[in-house]
């Protein structure tokens, strides 16, 4: 992490920019009936926390390419080291940058007159979503980058899918709010779950039985997708 401040800048200072910029644009949706009510603040921090999670980790395949291209992968297979723990260090490097950006975003939620409930409940869920939301993202990036080996492919496959999967959720906009079928595919975006989980659980009156479903539908994704990671790393090392 010492080593790459820049990224780590990068990724908060786009935050910075989102919740002013989204709370500004957006902060009288709280007005339409059916929104709920509320500070959209509040509603938006947890949203900014997932969307943030979601970008840093959907790039996180580019150093996969780049280290393949150095010849940096080649040598780390010539280790006694398992390809699971190869994958899971880049897997956990991510999730504390994670936490980190997270925790840094919600003290500028909090700044901006975002509120969080439930004591240290709230905050903690959050980040526990936003790191599952890591995990998984992370890993197919990983894996995806193992396999086509090439920046323009995964460039384009991460454009692709994380924009639909951002706007497909309830991140910006209440989904009481959205068309019908909007509604029925957030049912089934993971980045709805993490983001419906965290704000559920910074309620007044939380749903417990609800979050506890949401993180462990996250859970399942992330060992399915570290999973394809560590499948993909095969692939790449039975191709040499």
């Amino acid at each position: 992490m010492l080593r790459q401040p820049a990224y780590l800048a990068i990724t908060i200072v786009q935050a910075v920019v989102w919740l002013p910029l989204f709370g500004s644009l957006f902060r009288r949706v709280v007005d339409v009936p059916g929104f709920g009510g509320g500070s959209y603040v509040d509603f938006l921090t947890p949203g900014v926390v997932v969307m943030s999670a979601l970008f840093a980790a959907g790039w996180s395949g580019m150093n996969v390419i780049i280290e393949i291209d150095r010849g940096v992968t080649d040598r780390m297979l010539t280790s006694p080291v398992r390809r699971g723990a190869l994958i899971g260090s880049r897997i956990v490097f991510q999730v504390l940058m994670t936490i980190i950006q997270s925790a840094i975003i919600m003290l500028l939620g909090w700044a901006i007159g975002a509120r969080y409930h439930n004591g240290l409940v709230g905050p903690v869920v959050l980040l526990v979503g936003a790191a599952l939301i890591a995990v998984i993202v992370a890993s197919l990036s990983y894996g995806l980058a193992l396999i086509v080996r090439r920046e323009e492919v995964l460039i384009a496959a991460v454009n692709f899918c994380v924009l639909p999967l951002t706007f497909l959720s309830s991140a910006i906009m209440a989904k009481e709010l959205m068309p019908d079928w909007m509604r029925i595919v957030a049912w089934f975006n993971p980045v709805d779950w993490a983001v419906t989980a965290v704000r559920e659980a910074g309620s007044v009156d939380p749903n417990w039985l609800s979050v506890s479903l949401y993180l462990f539908g996250l859970t399942a994704l992330a060992a399915l997708a570290g999973k394809f990671a560590t499948r993909a790393f095969g692939i790449y090392h039975r191709s040499l």
